[in-house]
């Protein structure tokens, strides 16, 4: 019985010899009869072509050819940019540029790979900040509570000012009032005395009206005469009170209690100066950093393996050896602390002079290292182009990582100084970004300050008991102090300048002292006065 012609239309040849099929190369996407498929196996097998039984083509995606549905594609337009079957490259395609259709797949799967290999990369940013916004999210309701909680205290304080501020004016007001009072007092028996004086006056005038006694009326005239009259009488006030914006009056009033007394002198003075003497590297560097302790006196660290105690006279007290030059030190617990980038730790000198590993930090190396209120150690830490700022126990465990701002950005390229202000204030200087960088307790970003010269270089950082903070600029020679919310307020240039100036520590009294980088030499600087 013969087919019909529906049935005869869909019986599939092979490509080559136009057989019925009974293969197909899912490589070449061609269909093939028995002897072909044998022959193209013979001669292709090295290139790794997959044949396969014609019902099991369909087991992975195929590509049909859109001007002979009926083919799957074995071949690839370059001309056309389209994949075709071997019909089309005997026919339409006859003159075009014909490449096989397994090296297209080759040369876009690449394509896919790289890219897919790009957006794998993206994966673990995506994951980074997945992981910080769910931990954000994790403390939200925390981080909020801390603020009401500061607003209310914040509250709190200003209506203890505003009562001490009330009482004061009270008080001024009394004072004002009695001293009024004896002014008024003294005036009004003046008036009186002057009063009975003017009624003998015109008794005296009377008297004489009806008199001859031109020798009485001569000696009165002079008398008459030197009478006060009102206009030398002195006239009196009462007090205003001048209107304030609540808030204006309350920041001046808070920014003057804060100064408990001190003003900043216009000609900050050098009080002492020290020569450290530490030896000179390649690029004649000296002086790097230093910090106070409770008794006073400062601890420097140089371009040598030891740090030196000098008292602020600068006479040297103690040396003591170190793994690595003292480029940045801190005081912990009474004790002299360092960090170390090479090996990657935190260490402390004991009361034996011995040097002691606090902590390791791991694959990042640590720079920058400063003590907080709450007990802890903050530490600079850079990674490859990485830096962050880790809060540390004394024992090592990690408390607190500060990296990123509340848009996932990184906060820091280069964070290499730290200092914590009074209210808190994680403040890093930058050195990438030639920047002071300051972040709340919390993490959460305050404030920057990127100076007010073009060649402004923040090199080290420092802040006082009232809250100023100090940023040490070495390409502008100069001291630049902020208030604590990073508004610049003046320099500090002492009397004789100061040069390439680095280290910085704050002394107590309105003093700071500043290292030399390049002298080696401490100047002891009062910038504060009573």
């Amino acid at each position: 019985m013969m087919a019909s012609r529906d049935e005869a239309q869909h019986v599939v040849e092979c490509d080559l010899c136009q057989q019925p099929v009974s293969f197909f190369c899912r490589r070449c996407g061609v269909n093939l009869c028995d002897p072909c498929a044998l022959i193209h196996l013979r001669v292709k097998s090295k290139n790794g072509h997959d044949v396969v039984h014609y019902a099991s083509k369909d087991d992975d995606d195929t590509c049909h050819c859109d001007s002979h549905p009926q083919n799957d594609c074995s071949a690839y337009c370059k001309t056309c940019e389209t994949p075709i079957c071997m019909l089309c490259v005997t026919i339409k395609h006859k003159s075009h540029e014909i490449s096989e259709l397994s090296d297209k797949i080759e040369e876009l799967l690449k394509v896919i790979a790289t890219e897919n290999d790009r957006l794998q990369s993206f994966k673990h940013e995506f994951e980074r900040i997945l992981d910080h916004t769910t931990k954000l999210l994790t403390s939200i309701s925390s981080i909020y509570k801390l603020r009401k909680d500061e607003v209310t205290a914040r509250g709190e304080e200003w209506h203890r000012q505003i009562e001490k501020i009330v009482k004061k004016l009270h008080q001024e007001l009394d004072d004002m009032q009695k001293e009024h009072e004896a002014l008024l007092q003294k005036q009004k028996r003046k008036f009186e005395e002057m009063i009975r004086r003017v009624d003998d006056m015109n008794g005296k005038t009377v008297k004489l009206q009806k008199s001859k006694n031109v020798t009485e009326m001569q000696s009165f005239v002079p008398v008459i005469e030197k009478q006060e009259s009102l206009s030398d009488v002195s006239q009196y006030s009462f007090p205003k009170l001048y209107e304030y914006k609540i808030d204006e009056y309350l920041e001046n009033q808070l920014k003057e209690n804060n100064l408990s007394g001190l003003r900043i002198s216009e000609v900050p003075t050098v009080n002492s100066v020290i020569d450290t003497g530490f030896p000179a590297n390649k690029n004649n560097n000296r002086l790097f950093d230093m910090a106070v302790t409770d008794d006073n006196k400062v601890w420097m660290g140089g371009e040598s393996r030891e740090l030196k105690l000098f008292d602020l006279q600068g006479h040297l007290h103690h040396t003591v050896s170190i793994t690595y030059k003292g480029m940045y030190i801190c005081m912990f617990n009474k004790q002299v602390v360092y960090s170390e980038p090479l090996n990657k730790a935190v260490r402390m000198i004991s009361d034996t002079d011995t040097v002691v590993t606090m902590f390791t930090t791991g694959d990042w190396k640590s720079y920058g290292v400063t003590s907080a209120a709450s007990g802890d150690l903050l530490v600079c830490l850079r990674k490859d182009d990485q830096s962050k700022v880790v809060r540390y126990s004394s024992t090592g465990t990690v408390l607190q990582e500060i990296q990123y701002d509340s848009q996932c950005q990184p906060l820091y390229n280069d964070a290499t100084y730290i200092t914590e202000n009074v209210d808190g204030d994680i403040i890093v200087t930058d050195w990438e970004k030639k920047a002071v960088i300051a972040v709340d307790r919390l993490g959460i970003f305050r404030y920057s300050y990127s100076g007010k010269d073009s060649d402004f270089m923040a090199i080290s950082v420092a802040t006082d008991s009232v809250g100023h903070v100090i940023v040490i600029d070495i390409n502008g020679d100069k001291i630049h102090m902020l208030d604590r919310d990073g508004r610049f307020l003046r320099y500090i240039i002492p009397e004789g300048g100061i040069r390439y100036p680095r280290g910085v520590c704050i002394l107590g009294h309105g003093e700071m002292m500043v290292g030399e980088e390049m002298t080696g030499i401490a100047k002891r600087i009062k910038y504060l006065k009573e």
